[in-house]
């Protein structure tokens, strides 16, 4: 393709039908090798998934592959997709990637962590990283008289480009690891988290020295130029902590106080700018800009909301887009052929067991020796520091640029890179294993609750669209009334759900908001504008004097976010737990617009329908109005213990003076599951109840022959508000249930089929809809191996 090597490039074609090939043009191929790279590290990304790998091993891979280790070994495919004048511009964008994301890594490193981590876990990093070097001594001389050609490098800066690869730990790798393996905030994640952090910032000083060293492309210089590389260094990181610093917290003050829009976008506009500038200072000096991007993260305030702006603003741009583009780059320079003998095979396996034995040594004894852990958890913790990723990529690719590291060393500590990170998470899931404790308190017999207890609810919600109806169903089962036989005072635990990512955000929320793997319980909620609208909405409720309001928040993924809700209900003890339907109904002009929260939530009701305890209600939400206006509510009766549950429910709203129940049972005369014991219970406590609120309430009964009709009636009429329903999933008359399931053709599988019918959005129901299930006798909670595992002593 020497057209572009010896002409100028051009930025974009004229067009296919000027007869001119777009992918001779600079920008057209740029698109289809974002496209190309995106795609590829997307796909492996979904393919590991089920090993719970993180994501920057399918981008290691994606990068490898579509270099001459696999894709190039196709002359033609390298040709026209990566050819070697595109080079230069791929790098120079996915650099500009790399310098926004170090940044972002150091807006997520908080020094405070590294200050507060204590002695322990400073003596853990410090091991982790002195008995590596050490040994990447002996490896270092290995390679220089194995491999040709390495020893007219300095053995100096190849010695601490070596000691840096193999002692290295990859912090946002090892944050996302955690995370996954809900090891975050437990004792292990936090130790681990803190040593990585010291680890991190002494990588990057290290790194700093080794550049100053390799100086330019491993030629030897004067040490004295070394000496002024690396004092520029140690001044540029005075100057931004000492001026820069204290000028980044008066603009993020401003920036969290001012409700100007404007002033707020200039003061973002401007650090994003500084992000460009300091990074342009440091390769001045002669170090990488990266660490000017780094280090202005680093010294940005974390205790305000200015930081979480910043990364909300940037963070899906470069890491989804621009971010993978740099594993690309990467891959192209390493060509794993170069490894093709036994004798460089040998080194390979040289390298990964001198850093895993290195690091995880290291951090073994000086776990047991210093921090007194359990032998499994310091075993389980140094191969959590044995964690590589894109900081190792940055060295290695450095350390290549400055010639320091030939092709087939590049490609060594490539694979040991990739190697160890992929090795982590199985090995951890090996070696931890959970205490099978559980929380004290949840061993002991329960007493007997007393009925002037307080009613304890959990209400979960995914955020402020939800608030409005939880706060009105709760105002509904608020009695105004100190009577023998319900609770005056209602205790409602609001836990707000949200669906863990590898977003840096979620990173930093998981810190915050779990405590020993599990939600816990403050009074402060976290400074996103929809939790600020969840929070402000249930604390004025809370100002009422009969509800006590305690916030929470659940950050998991969805298919973990079940443990968290039964968690907090079986340490909290509460009798109901409230969750919103995955659906709602909003009115768009003059149609009705149906809104989904997608298959994840739909399967994460399911499971807490399934494994609970206590007592769970989905509330389906058609514009539940507010009760001091005035609500007509039905409950809707037809046998069994989800429906004896719904009339227990029913009969705290009866009170309610805004309130107007009527109770609607139908009968069914023909062949029915239900035993005699059954249906006398259901006389009995039909009697009760009328004996009970006779004179406040409107009941009737009917006939079930025509049940769905009769029911979908109700529904349609638009008389109610709010219809109350038991579940009923497992137990219902037979003739009935096979005649539901003639008629309809639903499938909302947490539904038994009347409450499946009410839920729908083609049968122009009017009401909203409460589905009450009773509590599961025999429900487990939830994977053992992880619920066991964590005792939160700090729910109160």
């Amino acid at each position: 393709m020497d057209f572009n090597v010896t002409n100028s490039i051009k930025t974009s074609s004229d067009g296919v039908w000027q007869g001119e090939n777009t992918l001779h043009y600079a920008f057209p191929l740029l698109i289809i090798q974002t496209t190309l790279v995106v795609f590829l590290s997307r796909l492996l990304a979904l393919l590991l998934k089920p090993l719970r790998q993180p994501k920057v091993v399918a981008e290691i891979l994606a990068g490898i592959m579509l270099g001459p280790s696999a894709f190039g070994r196709n002359k033609t495919f390298t040709n026209w997709i990566f050819p070697s004048w595109s080079t230069p511009i791929l790098e120079c964008v996915s650099n500009i990637g790399l310098l926004f994301f170090l940044f972002l890594v150091g807006l997520e490193l908080d020094l405070n962590t590294i200050h507060k981590s204590g002695k322990k876990a400073i003596g853990i990093a410090f091991a982790g990283i002195s008995l590596p070097f050490l040994f990447s001594i002996g490896v270092a001389f290995v390679l220089r008289k194995i491999i040709k050609g390495i020893d007219s490098v300095g053995y100096g800066e190849f010695f601490l480009f070596i000691g840096v690869s193999l002692s290295i730990t990859a912090f946002p790798v090892l944050a996302r690891i955690l995370a996954e393996l809900r090891l975050l905030t437990t004792q292990i994640g936090e130790m681990a988290m803190a040593a990585a952090a010291f680890n991190d910032v002494a990588a990057w000083i290290l790194l700093a020295l080794a550049i100053a060293l390799a100086g330019g492309g491993g030629v030897h210089h004067s040490p004295l130029i070394s000496l002024w590389v690396f004092l520029s260094g140690i001044g540029f990181v005075v100057f931004m902590f000492l001026i820069i610093r204290p000028i980044m917290i008066l603009v993020a003050k401003k920036s969290s106080n001012g409700n100007n829009n404007i002033v707020e976008e200039t003061y973002i506009c401007l650090t994003l700018v500084g992000v460009m500038l300091f990074g342009f200072m440091t390769d001045f000096i002669g170090i990488h800009a990266i660490f000017g991007g780094f280090i202005f993260g680093l010294i940005i305030p974390k205790n305000g909301d200015f930081s979480e702006k910043l990364i909300l603003r940037i963070e899906d741009f470069v890491s989804g887009l621009l971010l993978p583009l740099y594993f690309a780059s990467s891959g192209i320079k390493t060509n794993i052929s170069q490894i093709h003998s036994v004798r460089a095979w040998g080194l390979v396996v040289l390298v990964v067991s001198t850093t895993c034995v290195g690091k995880v040594l290291g951090t073994f004894v000086v776990g047991i020796m210093l921090c007194s852990m359990p032998m499994r958890e310091a075993l389980a913790l140094g191969f959590l520091m044995n964690t590589k990723g894109l900081v190792e990529l940055i060295v290695l690719n450095i350390g290549k640029e400055k010639k320091v590291l030939d092709d087939e060393t590049f490609a060594i500590l490539v694979i040991m890179a990739l190697f160890t990170t992929f090795i982590t998470t199985p090995i951890v899931m090996a070696i931890h294993k959970p205490s099978s404790t559980q929380d004290p308190q949840l061993e002991k017999p329960q007493k007997k609750i007393k009925k002037q207890n307080n009613l304890r609810i959990l209400a979960c919600l995914r955020g402020p669209r939800d608030a409005r109806a939880l706060i009105n169903l709760i105002e509904s089962l608020r009695s105004d009334k100190n009577n023998n036989n319900y609770a005056s005072v209602t205790k409602l635990y609001v836990m707000r759900l949200v669906e863990f990512t590898d977003r840096l955000s979620s990173i930093s929320m998981v810190q915050r908001a779990r405590k020993n793997g599990f939600p816990f319980i403050g009074r402060v909620l976290f400074r996103d504008d929809a939790t600020d609208q969840v929070g402000a909405a249930f604390e004025a409720y809370s100002t009422l004097g009969k509800v006590m309001v305690r916030p929470t928040m659940a950050i998991s993924g969805l298919s973990d976010l079940h443990e968290d809700i039964i968690h907090v209900a079986e340490k909290k003890r509460v009798e109901l737990i409230i969750l919103s339907f995955d659906k709602y109904w909003q009115m768009e002009g003059n149609e009705e617009m149906e809104i989904h929260a997608g298959h994840g939530w739909r399967m994460a009701n399911e499971r807490v329908m399934s494994q609970a305890r206590c007592s769970v209600a989905v509330v389906v939400d058609r514009g539940l109005q507010l009760v001091n206006n005035g609500m007509r509510i039905c409950i809707v009766f037809f046998g069994g213990a989800d429906c004896s549950k719904a009339l227990e429910i029913g009969s705290r709203m009866v009170e309610h003076p805004a309130i107007r129940v009527t109770l609607v049972r139908f009968i069914h005369h023909g062949s029915t599951n239900f035993d005699e014991v059954e249906r006398t219970l259901d006389d009995s406590t039909i009697a009760e109840f009328k004996m009970k609120w006779g004179k406040q309430i409107v009941y009737s009964e009917k006939e079930a022959n025509n049940l769905m009709n009769e029911v979908l009636e109700i529904g349609k009429s638009g008389e109610f508000e709010l219809m109350i329903i038991g579940n009923n999933k497992s137990k219902f008359p037979q003739g009935i249930m096979a005649k539901l399931f003639d008629e309809q053709q639903l499938n909302i599988s947490e539904f038994g089929p009347l409450a499946n019918l009410l839920a729908s959005s083609d049968k122009g129901i009017k009401s909203s809809v409460l589905v009450i299930q009773q509590q599961q006798q025999e429900a487990k909670f939830g994977n053992s191996k992880v619920a066991s595992c964590f005792i939160d002593k700090d729910i109160v």
